[in-house]
């Protein structure tokens, strides 16, 4: 059974989130972000939170557990070492994306060079406390806007630049980051916090930015739903990726969590072709979450530092499956 201090730290998370969600209704999202990065001790707290139910629950549950390999640390890492390690698997999407781009040109002719890569380069986006920094291959840059620890940066991802070099204003700020440069972009539980799907969209388009063609950008998002019920949510966040410039070559839903992994195309006509023959009369350019459509009342900020209310729960298994068992296949290559 879930502590009190579990159910205190989860119904935390979960506030912040929906204030900002509810705020943004009555103004707008840019100015309330601004605002929230102005409060110190809420991000403060909200960095500790965050901090303390990954390496006092979730991950030092994984540790002990038969489920170790299948945490969300772990299936990042594994995603990313099958996709570029794994030469054949790259090569798959290579040859798919040929295929393509013969049937839109017949005198298509395109010589791929080696993808050359000894360590991945990550962009860990909300790291809070840099968990991958433990893996040797991975050549990671952590940044949050409330970092809970030393080696991650601070750097407001919706705000910061990108030019030609990784800047940092001093040891522990990051003001702008290099264009076409990482191979892997992490957004886990990020999306969420963001209150508007403006705002969510030019996260993405960002991480478009910084990756190298052929990059790919792992989502993973809160979804306690049944399977299927936000198929047509997640068939217009794919719609949406596209004419972006990302191919998603995976959707994996589990209790409580959509993850999702995409690929920056070679060639932009690949993932626009895709949404000219998909495009249905309800899809829109929009990154909605099922978060969006929810009214309930939370407790306020003072409340989440007292006894916790039964309704937290449902924040406690959100974050938790954050967290959680997370398997990884790519079977989207057909």
């Amino acid at each position: 059974m879930a502590s009190e201090e579990q159910l205190a730290l989860s119904g935390l998370i979960k506030s912040v989130h929906q204030q900002l969600r509810d705020s943004s209704k009555d103004a707008s999202p840019d100015e309330i972000w601004r605002e929230h990065l102005q409060n110190g001790d809420l991000l403060k707290r909200y960095a500790e939170a965050m901090h303390k139910l990954a390496t006092c629950y979730w991950d030092k549950t994984m540790q002990v557990s038969c489920k170790k390999d299948n945490s969300r640390i772990e299936w990042v890492v594994k995603s990313c070492r099958d996709y570029f390690f794994r030469e054949c698997l790259l090569n798959l999407f290579r040859e798919k994306d040929d295929k393509v781009m013969k049937i839109l040109n017949e005198n298509y002719n395109y010589s791929h060079e080696p993808y050359e890569i000894s360590r991945i380069r990550l962009l860990d986006v909300g790291s809070c406390y840099n968990p991958f920094s433990a893996f040797s291959d991975f050549d990671v840059t952590a940044i949050d806007i409330a970092p809970a620890q030393e080696s991650v940066k601070y750097c407001d991802f919706l705000e910061v630049s990108v030019g030609q070099n990784l800047t940092q204003d001093s040891a522990s700020l990051i003001s702008s980051l290099p264009q076409s440069y990482f191979d892997a972009v992490v957004f886990s539980l990020l999306l969420e916090y963001m209150p508007s799907s403006h705002q969510r969209i030019l996260c993405c388009r960002k991480a478009y930015d910084v990756l190298k063609p052929e990059g790919i950008l792992l989502v993973i998002t809160p979804d306690s739903r049944h399977q299927g019920a936000n198929a047509r949510l997640m068939k217009n966040w794919r719609f949406t990726f596209g004419l972006m410039g990302f191919t998603r070559i995976k959707i994996e839903k589990l209790e409580h969590v959509t993850c999702m992994v995409f690929r920056k195309s070679l060639f932009k006509e690949i993932s626009e072709r895709w949404c000219r023959i998909h495009k249905e009369d309800y899809m829109e350019p929009l990154l909605n979450i099922p978060q969006d459509f929810k009214t309930d009342p939370l407790p306020n900020d003072d409340e989440c530092q007292s006894k916790p209310v039964e309704r937290t729960v449902d924040a406690l298994v959100e974050i938790k499956e954050m967290f959680g068992g997370l398997p990884f296949e790519y079977n989207e290559i057909d």
